[in-house]
This record gives C-alpha cells, sequence and structure tokens, in this order.
C-alpha cells in the first residue's frame, strides 16, 4: 500500500484505530486479591473439570510479586521481546519486509477474511431468531449486574475509540473522492480504489456509496466479531464454570486437552493479536496527535514527536495501573466520553444539521442496499479497495476482538443470549453511523460547497481541516487532541489488564507489577514497529496475527453453538 501522505484518489485508504477503548472491565475489583468469577446460577450445564484457575501459574519469585501462566506468558513475552530486539536492530532494512509481508496478506487472502466476517454476522443473526437466543448468560436464574442504562451506555463506551476520530471524517472523503473519480489508469493498470467501482462524475451516488462503504466497515462486521468473542468468553465462563480465557471456549472441541498445550498455542495467539492490534492502535493515535500539534501550534511532525507522544502516553497509563483504575482512568474515561457527545453535538448544531439527520436516515438505507455487495468476496473489480480497506479491517478487528469481546462479556452477565446480540449488533453500530454521518457527511457538504481543503489533506488531518471550516476552530481542534490522547490513555490500560488476565490463565485480578509489564512493552512495540516501517509495519504485524486467530474465532464459532444447545438440553 502506499504511503498514506499521497493523494487520495491514488492511496489505498488505510484503516485506523479499531472500535474499541471502553473502560477497564475489572475496575470495582480489590488490587491484591484474586476475585473469581460469579457461580452459575440455576440449571446450567457447568462442565465437570478438575482444573481450577491459576494452578499451572508460577507465582511470587524472585523480588517481586507476580502471578502467570507459565507456558503462556513465558512463550509469548520472550517471542514478542525477541521481535522488539530485532526490529531495533534491523530497523534500516525492515520496510521492505512488512510492506510485503502486508500487501501478501490483504491481497491474497482477503477473500478469507471477508468469508470469515460474513459467518459471524450470519451466526449472530441467526442466534438471535432460534430457541438458543433465549439462554441467559450466568444461569436462568441471573439477574444483570447492570442496570440497562447503565449497560446500553457501557456497550455506547465501548464504540468511541481513536478510530472514530481519525476515521470519521477522512474514511467517508476518501471514499466519496475516489468513487468521484472512478477507477484511474495508472502506468497502464486500473487501481480501483473505489468501491464497487465507484460513480464517476455522480456527487449524490457518489456521496451514497462512500457513506455506505464507510459505515460496511463500521457497521454489523466489527461487531458481530466482538460479539462471537463475547458470547463465547461469557457463556463458557458464566454458564460452564470455566476460566475466562480463549482456551475455555474450545472445550467442546478439545477437552481436557485444553489445559494443555493446544490451550497454551490459543491463548499465546490472543495474547498475539491483541498486544500487536493495540501497538497498531497507538501508532495512529500518534500520528493523528502528533499532526494535530503541528496544525495547532507548529510542533515537528515527525518519528521524533510520535516516539515522543507514546512514550508520554505509555507512561500515564503505566502510572494509571500502579493507582488503580477507579482513581485514574475510569473518570478520565468518562470525561472523555463527555467531551466525545460534546463535540458530536457541536458539530451537529453548527454545521449542516438537517442535511446530517436526514442523511442518518439516507446512509442506513444505502448500507442496507449495498450490504451484500460489499460483503460478496467474489468476481468483483475493486481488488484496490477490498485489499486496502475492507480486508485490512477485517484482520484488525479480529486482532482486537480478545480485548474487546473480555470487556463486552465481563458486563453483559445475566443477558439473554438474544438480548445480548440485539444490542451489542445494533447499539454501537448506530452509535458509529451517526458519528460518521455528523463528520463525515459535514466534510462532504462543505466540499460539495465549494471548500477543497478537507480533500487535499492528508488523512490524518483532515478531521482538523473540517473543523478549520466550523466556528471556535482553536477550541475544537484542541479538544479533538485530548480526545485522542485520553482514548491513547485507556486503550493502553485496557489493554494491559486483558492481556495480563489472558496470560495470567484467567485470573481476573493478578499482581500490578505484570500489569506495568505488558503496558510497557505495548509502548515499545508500537515504537519499534514505528522506527522500523511506520504504520505499514504496525499494520502488518496486526494483520499477521489476525490471520491465524481468525481460525480461532471460527472455532469458536462451533463451540458456541454446541455449548448453547447443551444449555438448552440441560434445562429441557
Amino acid at each position: 500500500m502506499a504511503d498514506p501522505e499521497e493523494p487520495v484518489s491514488r492511496d489505498p485508504a488505510q484503516p485506523g484505530e479499531p472500535l474499541v477503548t471502553g473502560p477497564d472491565f475489572v475496575e470495582d475489583l480489590p488490587e491484591d486479591e484474586p476475585a473469581p468469577l460469579p457461580a452459575p446460577e440455576g440449571v446450567t450445564d457447568v462442565i465437570d473439570t478438575d482444573y481450577e484457575i491459576g494452578q499451572d501459574n508460577l507465582t511470587d519469585q524472585f523480588v517481586l510479586k507476580f502471578d502467570v501462566h507459565r507456558p503462556v506468558f513465558t512463550i509469548s513475552s520472550l517471542i514478542i521481546i525477541g521481535i522488539v530486539l530485532v526490529t531495533l536492530i534491523f530497523q534500516h532494512d525492515l520496510d521492505p519486509f512488512f510492506n510485503g509481508m502486508r500487501d501478501f496478506l490483504t491481497g491474497k487472502l482477503d477473500w478469507f477474511f471477508m468469508l470469515a466476517g460474513n459467518v459471524f454476522v450470519l451466526l449472530c443473526l441467526g442466534l438471535i431468531v432460534s430457541p438458543l437466543g433465549s439462554v441467559r448468560l450466568g444461569g436462568p436464574e441471573a439477574t444483570p449486574d447492570f442496570s440497562l442504562l447503565s449497560w446500553f451506555s457501557m456497550l455506547f463506551a465501548a464504540g468511541m475509540g481513536i478510530g472514530l476520530m481519525f476515521y470519521g471524517v477522512s474514511e467517508p472523503m476518501s471514499h466519496f473522492d475516489t468513487s468521484l473519480v472512478g477507477p484511474v489508469i495508472e502506468d497502464g493498470v486500473r487501481t480501483d480504489w473505489a468501491p464497487l467501482m465507484g460513480a464517476p462524475g455522480d456527487e449524490l451516488a457518489a456521496r451514497r456509496l462512500g457513506m455506505a462503504a464507510t459505515i460496511y466497515h463500521w457497521g454489523l462486521h466489527p461487531w458481530a466479531t466482538y460479539a462471537v468473542v463475547a458470547l463465547a468468553l461469557a457463556l463458557f465462563s458464566y454458564n460452564k464454570g470455566l476460566p475466562l480465557t480463549m482456551r475455555s471456549v474450545f472445550y467442546p472441541i478439545l477437552g481436557e486437552r485444553i489445559w494443555g498445550w493446544p490451550g497454551h498455542l490459543i491463548d499465546i495467539l490472543a495474547v498475539f493479536a491483541t498486544i500487536f492490534g493495540l501497538a497498531t492502535s497507538l501508532g495512529f493515535g500518534a500520528q493523528q496527535a502528533t499532526a494535530g500539534f503541528n496544525f495547532l501550534f507548529n510542533w515537528p511532525n515527525n518519528n521524533t514527536t510520535m516516539v515522543i507522544l507514546i512514550v508520554v502516553v505509555t507512561g500515564i497509563a503505566t502510572m494509571s495501573v500502579i493507582l488503580g483504575v477507579d482513581k485514574g482512568v475510569k473518570r478520565l474515561s468518562e470525561a472523555n466520553m463527555m467531551l466525545a457527545f460534546a463535540l458530536l453535538l457541536f458539530v451537529i448544531l453548527v454545521g449542516p444539521t438537517l442535511a446530517i439527520f436526514n442523511g442518518f436516515a439516507r446512509n442506513l438505507a444505502s448500507y442496507a442496499r449495498e450490504f451484500l455487495p460489499l460483503s460478496n468476496p467474489f468476481g468483483r473489480t475493486d481488488d484496490n479497495f477490498r485489499h486496502g480497506w475492507t480486508a485490512f479491517y477485517w484482520a484488525w478487528w479480529i486482532s482486537w476482538s480478545p480485548f474487546v469481546g473480555m470487556f463486552i462479556a465481563r458486563v453483559s452477565r445475566g443477558r439473554t443470549v438474544r438480548q445480548f446480540l440485539i444490542s451489542v449488533l445494533l447499539v454501537p453500530a448506530l452509535v458509529c453511523v451517526l458519528w460518521m454521518t455528523t463528520f463525515g457527511g459535514t466534510a462532504i457538504s462543505l466540499t460539495l460547497g465549494g471548500f477543497e481543503g478537507i480533500s487535499d489533506a492528508a488523512l490524518e488531518l483532515k478531521l482538523f481541516a473540517m473543523l478549520s471550516q466550523l466556528p471556535l476552530v482553536s477550541i475544537t481542534s484542541f479538544i479533538g487532541i485530548i480526545l485522542v490522547l485520553v482514548f491513547f490513555i485507556t486503550s493502553s490500560d485496557s489493554g494491559s489488564l486483558v492481556i495480563d488476565t489472558i496470560a495470567a490463565g484467567g485470573k481476573v485480578n493478578s499482581p500490578v507489577p505484570q500489569r506495568i509489564f505488558w503496558c510497557s512493552l505495548e509502548g515499545l512495540i508500537a515504537i519499534a514497529l514505528m522506527l522500523a516501517g511506520g504504520l505499514g509495519a504496525l499494520q502488518a504485524m496486526a494483520v499477521s496475527t489476525g490471520f491465524p486467530f481468525t481460525f480461532v474465532l471460527l472455532g469458536a464459532c462451533w463451540s458456541i453453538v454446541q455449548g448453547l444447545r447443551n444449555e438448552r438440553r440441560k434445562l429441557k
């Protein structure tokens, strides 16, 4: 893929941060005591196993207090540290390798990622309408841990992240521009960056297609991916009594072997996928924050500034781990959500308000109309669009799914499968549609009104270019930077807790030092890959870890159906 600095009509616009940076899922747990998961309530198909959470863990060695699963922690941490060292040592020679790996996976296996995404959507929709949807997570007598309003609020929080800041303007504008231009001939080769070949010369059709393609990437498919992981973790933890790790999901397939090397491998893949997905997000957040500081204060827009930002943000995230999430990140995340809502409301009120409200319904209709053509992985000619956007997005959503899925699972006990899937699919997806309609629709309206600065701006600057055409540009741009940085911090902090839960054998409240270790390692990975190959290297690692983890999720689909069938059979 080309560098994001090149003109949009020639560039495969690079997808950015996945959807979620939700609040920490262990926010109310005591710092030094293990917190077992609630026991199933009522008649459930509890799996009879002699395994106990933490029985294979290595604890309290040397001078530090820690509690880690020996094979998973040792292998994953050593391999990741090795990748960091090799990348730093050979940073000037690895750029072609990373770009080649990314282009191969997204170019040759786009059909595989798209088919997998379709499987996840079909499974979720099928469970909603099937009798299996009546199974309650936690047992038939379990009651929800949170009120409906609080639960929806947390799902809303899970839908907000750096990605919506980075791509709220740039993705709709990119698809609009390329659709309006149509196929481009470069060196005798047609490069179809436009979705479904675009709508050359037709502004209304280009707008409709551009918004439909954007919502396709932020609608049902990503949330179905997250829902599969969340449902699998919740079902096998709350109903079956197994640890909160990905290996537990495979009990119907592997049986007691999940406590051996097959299970170790599954959890190691989950660690790799999550940490490299997070590192890629840190890189995109640093790029947009650096561009914002350059826009407002003329700070240097280079790797040095981005590395400094990553170090600072990682340091703040590490401090929040030490202080405890209730004292820092939880409150900061809540304030950030209010700030994000305020920015959204501001753009709605001072922007083309009527066009935004009309566009919301119109964009949903366009999404529904183009859903099947965009989901089809075969027989299309817009290969570069699918490689540069869709395949990369799908791989990245998959790499983030353990992080997002564990958060959603932790807050959804007591809901039926049907309630769970309808809410997880629709609530965050509608928030994303509203956000993209507001920011992307405003940018397109300004462009059609004669302002050309948004189309010409680099991807990371398009948000600021759009805000510059509205009142209070300095204030709103600064708010945008703050939002990116705080989402940046909460992603790093919360992500380290999720990774540590997996690497600690399912313990949801392990000692602080090992959470600091993972938080610091995320920052080091982001810095190493940024120096070695920039965003291309970060993307390559996210895709390369998302690919094998796709097989894990496909296996989880089968386990979910089997687990739910056993729950129904037990009740009868």
